[in-house]
């Protein structure tokens, strides 16, 4: 809206009662302070955060919070850098798939942490930054000098995040923490898998995707904490603790009655039907989780003599009565192709869907609507694709983001830039090996 136009509504208002002007004018000065840009402002904007973290569970997190608008400089081993820039096939050029896929809207720094000038620059940064997220053993930074009580007494401001496997003390602090490690401590690959098989890793890290989310959480629950006291605190995520955590009625189910868990395959242990079945091409997934959903379900099946049997009125009885229920179930589905059952669930207000491989989940309009496939323009490696943010908010968006960067894109930028580094001293930090810069992008920051 012009200046113009905004004059010109104001004088068409003194026309009106006084109340409703007022009104009016409230919903004039709201709708033109949302095309100003002020709508594209984003909530961690001038948020500085200092990752030296690796792998999922760190990456993951901060990649949210840059996706939110706050500045993560990313440090790296000089050479090899993130773990995962090595986990492949497939790369994308020089980069692996893996790397790509958590690490958007970071600056790299490549600094060797083994060196003094090295530990002293990283205290430098930690100075001038908001948070820090690592995920060292338990007391291996505070070794370099660079552990939280050596850190919150030069930066009293600073949100010290740590990620580990167990947690910071206890009988298994000391133990490193992989995905697949405390999946299985945690009870989470006993409870997946087929009921009559093998417990089963779960097909992404769902460990680490989970820990990552209540460290992106918990960074957030601290911003706040800090405009109430002014001061910053320790955070400890651990894998164990975000797992077990997750667990919900699992947990409850035993904590309060006694029952110990089992695998269900694809199936629910309480309800039923709620699991897939095998069609004439694929498979599909229905969830009735309720007494009308599965009168719904024989409605559609077909089978509303299912519906009226003594057997199967309520769930308690369908639970009790599941196998003979699901292999009859089981049979119907098995005539006809997983697109028909999907047409004939069409408003019926049953939840269901297909078993899709990730080429069908990519290929599905409802993901390319919800902005789910993210692309951008790498350096090394050309335009490539990645999962976009999984949550919108109205007033801004997530856009222009920045591509994962390359081993020390940023080194130079970031001492001069945010360090305040003379020419001089960035040179010497390079020519002793103390810090690296990625030669081909030392030209485009020159």
């Amino acid at each position: 809206m012009s200046t113009t136009s905004f004059f010109e509504v104001l004088w068409f208002l003194s026309d009106f009662p006084m109340t409703n002007a007022y009104l009016l004018l409230i919903m004039l000065i709201t709708h033109f302070s949302m095309n100003t840009g002020e709508s594209q402002i984003r909530p961690l904007d001038g948020v500085k955060v200092l990752d030296l973290t690796r792998v999922l569970a760190g990456p993951f997190a901060t990649m949210i919070l840059g996706d939110l608008g706050a500045e993560v400089i990313k440090v790296e081993r000089p050479g090899s850098g993130d773990d995962t820039r090595a986990w492949g096939p497939p790369f994308v050029g020089e980069e692996s798939a893996y790397f790509l896929s958590v690490n958007r809207n970071k600056k790299s720094i490549a600094v060797n942490l083994k060196d003094p000038k090295g530990t002293k620059l990283v205290t430098e940064l930690a100075k001038v930054c908001d948070v820090l997220v690592e995920n060292y053993l338990p007391g291996k930074l505070n070794e370099m000098g660079l552990g939280y009580e050596e850190l919150s007494k030069v930066a009293p401001q600073l949100i010290y995040c740590s990620i580990t496997g167990y947690g910071q003390t206890g009988p298994e602090s000391h133990k490193p923490g992989y995905d697949s490690i405390a999946s299985a401590v945690s009870g989470l690959m006993h409870i997946t898998g087929p009921e009559d098989g093998d417990p089963v890793r779960p097909g992404v890290a769902m460990t680490d995707l989970a820990t990552g989310l209540y460290t992106q959480g918990a960074v957030m629950a601290a911003l706040l904490q800090r405009q109430k006291t002014g001061r910053g605190l320790h955070i400890d995520c651990n894998l164990l603790s975000s797992q077990v955590a997750c667990l919900t009625h699992i947990a409850a189910n035993y904590l309060n009655a006694g029952i110990e868990a089992r695998r269900w395959g694809t199936a629910h242990g309480s309800i039923v039907p709620y699991q897939g079945f095998k069609t004439k091409d694929g498979y599909l997934v229905v969830a009735a989780g309720n007494d009308q959903q599965f009168m719904k379900v024989c409605k559609v099946l077909n089978m509303n003599d299912l519906a009226e049997s003594p057997k199967y009125k309520s769930n308690k009885l369908r639970v009790q009565h599941r196998k003979e229920l699901l292999q009859i179930l089981s049979e119907r589905f098995m005539q006809e192709t997983t697109g028909e059952w999907l047409r004939r669930f069409e408003g019926t207000g049953v939840p269901c869907g297909s078993i899709n491989n990730i080429q069908q989940v990519f290929a599905n309009p409802q993901v390319a609507h919800n902005g789910l496939i993210l692309e951008m323009d790498h350096p090394t490696s050309g335009r490539i694709a990645v999962p976009g943010p999984a949550v919108r908010y109205s007033s801004f968006e997530s856009s222009n983001p920045m591509p994962p960067p390359v081993i020390g894109q940023h080194t130079v930028q970031v001492l001069r830039d945010t360090l305040g580094y003379s020419d001089d001293a960035i040179n010497q930090l390079l020519a002793s090996r103390t810090v690296t810069q990625n030669k081909v992008q030392r030209r485009l920051i020159d």
